[in-house]
Formats: C-alpha cells, structure tokens, sequence
C-alpha cells in the first residue's frame, strides 16, 4: 500500500508543536510577571488623638471614658441594615476612610457602594480601597482606574493579575503565587467605627435572606477594635502584595468616572435595587450611635489576623491566624458551637474535633448541607470526614437551601457566589465569640490571609448557643450515624422528626460528584 503524503507532513507539525510548546509557555510565563514596582505613596491611620476630634469621635467620647479599654460591639446580622449601616459610615466619615475586601461586585451594591467612596472623596476624605484581585471583575478595571486619578482616592490591587482577560490564564504560569489570596474584609472610618466580618460587597450578600439562621454576620466596632483594625489596615496597605492600581491597570482619565456617575444613576432607577434605596432612608445604627442612642454591647476584645507576608508564603507559622486564635481562646471546657460555610477539618482538624468531644466538650458544628452549598469540591472534603466527626461524638448540622433559592444559579464545583450560610464565627463555653472571615478549612488555616475579632461577651456567646438549641433544629438537617454506621439526617418539621437515608434534597450525580472530589488529592486546595 502507497503512503499518503499527508502522513509525513501531519507527523512533522505535531513534531513542531511539540518543540514549540515549551517555549509557548515560557513567553506566556513571561506576559504573566509583575512589572517592577512603582512609587507608592505613604500613608497611614489617623492618630486616636486625631480620631477623637472628628464627628464620630466627638459622639463616641462619653462612651468611651465610661467604658475604658473595651469596644462597644453592635451585631450586623439583617442584610439590608448591614447595607444601610456600611452606606450611613462612608457618609458619616470626615477624615478617612479606609476599605478593604476579598469580593467586590461590580452590581447593584457594588456600584452603589463605589458611588458613595466616591462622593465622600469629593468632601475631602481620604479614601484607601485594597481589593483582593482575584475577587473583583474586570469589568471594574476602568472604573477603579478612574477612581484612582481622584485626589483624594486611591486604589491598590492586591496579589494582582498581569493579564486582566481572562484572568484564569494567570494561574496556569504564576499558580503557587495566585493561589494565595487576601481574604479580609473590613471598612473602618476615621478611625473610629469599622464593620467586620463575613460579608464581602455583592447582591447575594445584602439579599433577602428570611428564617435563614446565620446567612451572614458583621459586627459595628467602636473603640480600641476600631483603632486596631485601621492599623492593620496599615501594614497590608504598605506590604509588598499590594500594588498601585497605576502599576497594573491601563491608565484612565478623570472623566472615566463619568461612568460611575451613569451606573450608579441606571442602579438608583433598577425596581430591583428599590429595597436597597428603602433601607437608606430608615435610621441606621450609625445615626443612632451619632446621637447616642444606641445600645452597644461592651467587651474586651482581641484583634486577629495574618500576616500579610502569608500571601508570599513567608509568614512564621506563630504569625497564622489559627496559630493565634488558639493561643488566644486555648481549648474549651464544656463547649464549642462552629458556624462555618467551608468546613474543611482534614485529619488534624478531625482528631481535634473529636478530642475535645472525647473529653466531654460538647461540638456541634452548623454548615453548609450539599443542597445548599455553591462549591461541591469543597463539601467533599467535608463530607469525606463526616463519618469520623460523628464517631468521634461532633454533632453536625447541615443548613437546608433558602426557601425559594434557585437552586442552579451560581452552583458549580469552584464558584463562589452566596449559598445560604456564608457567616463565620464561633462560641466558646457561651464566654467568647469570634466574627470574621475565617473559614474551617486549609485553604484559610495555610493560604489566603484573615481577619477577625475575639470578643469576650457572655451575651453574644449565649445567643449563639441559643441558636443551636432553638432555631438550627429548625432549619438544618442532623447527620447521625445508625448501629451499622450508615449515614442518615433528620430534621425538626412541626414538631416532627423526619427522617432522610440519602443526603436531602441532592440528586445521584450530585452525590457522584461529591465522592469524586473526595477521592481527588486536593484536601489542601480546598
């Protein structure tokens, strides 16, 4: 039989594929390296003796001396008032203010937000924003390189992207770098007032959310929590992770923020954004802290956070937020009530868990169930040690979806939108609780950098316990485990204990997705 011709010719371009792909990934490798740091300018928080001469610090002052060294906490659990609440302290802000967040949509919230930076840069605030950039589109690229030509406003990417469209090229060349990420999420004015906690700024994170126990959680801090946050700001300001906006975004005009002015106009008019505009109206909790109304729950408190140089993977393992929360807390005595999206205990997590279950501790622990959860990869690494838990005596709750959530939108095995438990936190011994953006799971124990507050307060520790004896039975499923050790849940339904043999509301292929993510080694991604 004759050879065809094509043959030769077919085996010499695959030779020259092959030949010329190395050097197809070292030239992406190449586009994808950070360009030599710019000038960056210096800044810093104000002072408490110059925080205590602007508006908000004149209304805090009696408070303070009444309550020397303790924070006054006002918890953000209602979605709307914490929207309302982070809008009333950009507009009570005279000095600075200072933003920083993992996740900015760029959406209804999102731009409405932005809007409001931008008016309070107008009347002479200092406005610092630093985005973790892997949490923002690029659909914000011009908007955010507009905002940065204001005099009054700058911007700073942390762990950049080179390439901004598609961003995902990023981690095909720089991985071990893009990997880690800034998780933080805090907006503190003047030094005097910050919100903290769980939420990032996007639609899914200020939505209607009722009977959802713990869909989010945010605390308004006064006080000495307030002056460490903003000093924390600081050193993430000035670390080496993040970058000038100028150093990675194309160079925009002034006039750019005409765009921001259009769709914050366009948002304002959405009959969609009309429960957002309705909450601005009412008195928020900042008003009420300006005309001493309101009513605080003092404590003690001790900030927590990493160290920024965790996104280089240089930080000492003494520095890590886990490694300080512990020192911090130490072990319970009688009990410990997790709340965590993401519960990714791992081995050491596991045996940890069930210890302290072995010495009479009691643990239970609310997450996300399958049917609720918007990262499938992430609840195999849960659902892979969820038989050892219970051995171990942990009791586990697991959320059910919102009532009338679609249950497709923003679900995949790697997304990130909101799912119906998004709030982190947890109580000890009903003494201490600690809000923030902590997640139970390696990614956050080892990778992306964390922020968060130990409040020593019998009242707001009570309430969660509270919660777990009341209203979680309610609104989550129990995973049990029967005398052969086969899985099982139940749940509370008027007055009713219901059983459920498969994991509820989930299909096969959900189930089939989930056990193959847990044979997969990637527990440490997670």
């Amino acid at each position: 039989m004759q050879r065809s011709p094509i043959a030769p010719a077919a085996n010499g371009l695959r030779r020259l594929c092959v030949a010329a792909l190395p050097l197809c990934v070292m030239a992406l490798a190449a586009c994808q390296q950070l360009p030599p740091p710019g000038v960056r300018t210096e800044s810093t928080a104000l002072s408490p003796a110059e925080a205590r001469t602007t508006p908000l610090g004149v209304a805090v002052t009696a408070e303070l001396a009444t309550h020397p060294d303790f924070t006054g906490i006002d918890p953000l659990s209602d979605p709307l008032e914490a929207f309302a609440t982070r809008v009333a302290l950009v507009r009570s802000a005279q000095r600075t203010l200072d933003v920083q967040y993992y996740i900015w949509r760029n959406d209804l919230t999102g731009t409405l937000l932005l809007e409001e930076l931008r008016e309070a840069a107008d009347r002479g605030v200092r406005v610092r924003l630093l985005l973790d950039d892997n949490g923002i589109p690029s659909s914000l690229d011009t908007t955010l390189a507009a905002l940065n030509t204001h005099p009054n406003f700058e911007v700073r990417l942390f762990n950049p992207f080179v390439t901004r469209k598609p961003k995902a090229i990023g981690f095909l060349t720089d991985f071990s770098r893009l990997n880690r990420r800034m998780h933080n999420k805090s907006l503190t004015a003047d030094g005097v007032a910050t919100i903290l906690g769980g939420r990032n700024i996007g639609d899914e994170y200020f939505g209607a959310t009722d009977g959802v126990v713990f869909a989010d959680l945010d605390v308004l801090a006064i006080g000495p929590a307030a002056t460490d946050v903003a000093h924390d700001f600081d050193r993430y300001w000035a670390s080496a992770s993040s970058w000038p906006v100028t150093d990675i975004l194309p160079s925009e005009s002034p006039s750019g923020m005409a765009t921001l002015d259009r769709a914050a106009l366009a948002a304002r008019q959405d009959p969609a954004a009309a429960s957002y505009i309705q909450s601005l109206r009412k008195t928020t909790d900042v008003r009420r802290l300006l005309d001493g109304t309101l009513q605080l729950e003092w404590a003690k408190t001790r900030l927590v956070s990493d160290d920024p140089a965790k996104a280089l993977g240089t930080a000492p393992e003494h520095t890590l937020i886990l490694s300080q929360l512990h020192e911090i807390l130490g072990d319970p005595h009688r009990e410990l009530d997790l709340v965590s999206p993401y519960f990714v205990p791992g081995e050491t997590g596991t045996q940890y868990f069930t210890r302290l279950a072995a010495q009479g501790v009691t643990v239970r622990v609310l997450t996300n169930s399958l049917e609720a959860t918007d990262v499938s990869a992430v609840h195999s690494g849960y659902a892979r040690r969820r038989k050892a838990l219970l051995e171990g005596g942990v009791e586990l709750f697991e959320l059910r979806r919102a009532a009338g959530a679609n249950k497709e939108t923003g679900k995949g095995p790697f997304g990130s939108s909101g799912s119906s438990l998004h709030a982190k936190t947890f109580a000890v011994d009903a003494e201490r609780v600690f809000v923030g953006s902590v997640n139970f799971d390696p990614r956050s124990a080892k990778l992306n950098t964390e922020l968060g507050l130990v409040i020593e307060s019998p009242v707001l520790a009570s309430q969660i316990e509270s919660a777990f004896w009341t209203r979680v039975p309610q609104l989550a499923w129990q995973a049990h485990l029967d005398a052969d050790g086969k899985l099982y849940w139940t749940r509370l339904s008027e007055g009713t204990l219901v059983r459920y043999d498969t994991e509820p509301n989930t299909t096969w292929n959900e189930r089939l997705g989930v056990w193959f993510f847990s044979i997969l080694p990637i527990e440490w991604l997670l």
